[in-house]
């Protein structure tokens, strides 16, 4: 009988593991900075539509991105069983699923001026945003061919050549942009379209680096083999776990939109420091969606091995380690909140204080769902390992927006706590997910898994 795993070999495979994602995520959150800041500096029109457009895009891309997630555990259960032809039909049904997806949902980017003068947006912004995105629009099946195949490689546990290839797009995103945005170079002045263009390019460049690295280091799976044959109970399979997960990533990136928009009807400067908090935040939050992706492919694996036992030890793990990320950050955040809200700031700004006053209340407020919000993302990647995607997509909107969005209500304007109020109830949704979530995978996603698997796990194999 193979031995078990023990605690600290499952911390190092975690790592192994989630480190390439972990810093894969900062190298994707540096991209859409660097996109950010040059936008900045050429035109505060520009970045204000390339706000509010990118935010248009990415609320459309994570609801379709949820059919390429769950290849993960499909394909980690898949290759764990050595079941070839299983993990090529699920990678090739995904692909169909993001392609049918991706063209049906970038028809309405081209329209977008019109969506955004009926949600209130200025005449300039709306003009501005509907450049980007009737470009950005043709990077919407690309972007989710990208996510298919980083899933594919996640469940085999390549995550090397996501960071690598992640990280050389998002450097030469920079002179691309720095050449197409300002004119620099002998490129043409696009300004705005010039940030989208290179957006675009970077995309397409890492799909042909993803497939080419997969055509050289897993042949066996063949994946362009039989390309065009359907599969309709493995499309439906992966349909029925995909669309949850798509729907849970847009109920909880809906839920900080709708906090902005609310922040929005308290003032310009709790606005402007909500924001700066946000992104903060997003930095860390980056980190424990790399242990949660790495969650989800060893619980992948865990299942198509029938190991319970490794599914437990696998789970505690990873929350220990996403809690003591957690930790560090709360310290910094209560230890060092003006200097990481002043990088944001000019200094001669007129209001600087205020913003810097009321950010450093929000970091205090942000500190405090470190934990839960990690906590709820670590159990959903465990769940989706498990391949539990419908009954926690419920859990979460409930606690998002049931909860969590009506609380925010209350207190910051009903009760007159204003932007603290608005913080408190993210903090009472988030930990309310993260309670609904943990219970649902320890009291019945592991116990059944328990019951059906009492025969107890095949040998592990080796990965790479």
């Amino acid at each position: 009988m193979t031995p078990a795993i023990t605690y600290p070999q499952h911390a190092r495979q975690i790592m192994r593991l989630g480190g390439p994602l972990i810093l894969s995520n900062l190298a994707q959150f540096a991209l859409h900075i660097t996109d950010s800041i040059m936008l900045g500096w050429y035109s505060i029109t520009a970045l204000a539509a390339s706000t509010i457009a990118g935010t248009f895009f990415f609320l459309t891309f994570i609801v379709g991105a949820g059919f390429s997630q769950a290849v993960t555990p499909l394909v980690a259960a898949a290759a764990e069983e050595s079941d070839e032809v299983q993990v090529r039909r699920v990678t090739r049904m995904g692909l169909w699923l993001s392609t049918f997806y991706g063209l049906a949902f970038m028809l309405p980017f081209f329209w977008a001026e019109e969506i955004l003068l009926a949600m209130g947006q200025t005449t300039t912004v709306a003009s501005e945003a509907q450049l980007y995105l009737t470009i950005v629009a043709l990077q919407m099946v690309p972007a989710l061919i990208v996510m298919l195949l980083k899933s594919f490689l996640a469940a085999l546990e390549h995550t090397a050549v996501i960071l690598w290839a992640t990280l050389g797009t998002a450097v030469l995103n920079i002179p691309i942009n720095y050449a197409l945005i300002f004119g620099n170079w002998g490129a043409p002045e696009m300004g705005i379209r010039g940030a989208a263009v290179a957006s675009l390019v970077a995309t397409v460049l890492t799909v042909v680096i993803l497939a080419a690295y997969i055509a050289r280091k897993t042949p066996q799976y063949t994946l362009m083999k039989n390309i065009w044959r359907s599969d309709w109970s493995v499309m439906l399979r992966v349909f029925r776990l995909g669309w949850p997960i798509g729907l849970t990533s847009l109920a909880e990136g809906g839920l900080f939109s709708a906090s902005a928009v609310m922040m929005g009807w308290i003032g310009e400067v709790p606005l402007a420091a909500h924001g700066i908090a946000l992104q903060i935040t997003s930095l860390a939050f980056v980190v424990h969606v790399g242990f949660s992706q790495a969650a989800t492919v060893r619980a992948g694996r865990a299942l198509g091995r029938r190991d319970p036992g490794a599914l437990k030890r696998g789970g505690i793990t990873v929350l220990v380690l996403s809690l003591a990320v957690s930790v560090l950050t709360m310290a910094v955040f209560l230890l060092l909140p003006e200097p990481l809200i002043s990088v944001f700031l000019d200094p001669s700004h007129a209001r600087r204080g205020d913003v810097i006053a009321l950010g450093v209340v929000f970091l205090a407020m942000a500190a405090l769902f470190q934990i839960v919000d990690a906590a709820q993302v670590i159990a959903l990647g465990l769940l989706r390992g498990v391949q539990d995607t419908t009954v926690p997509m419920l859990m979460a909107t409930v606690s998002y927006w049931i909860i969590g969005l009506p609380v925010s209500y209350v207190l910051a304007f009903m009760l007159g706590l204003g932007g603290v109020g608005l913080w408190l109830g993210l903090v009472i949704g988030l930990s309310v997910a993260a309670l609904l979530l943990l219970l649902r995978f320890w009291r019945q996603s592991v116990p059944a898994l328990e019951h059906r698997f009492a025969r107890g796990p095949l040998p592990e194999r080796a990965t790479g």
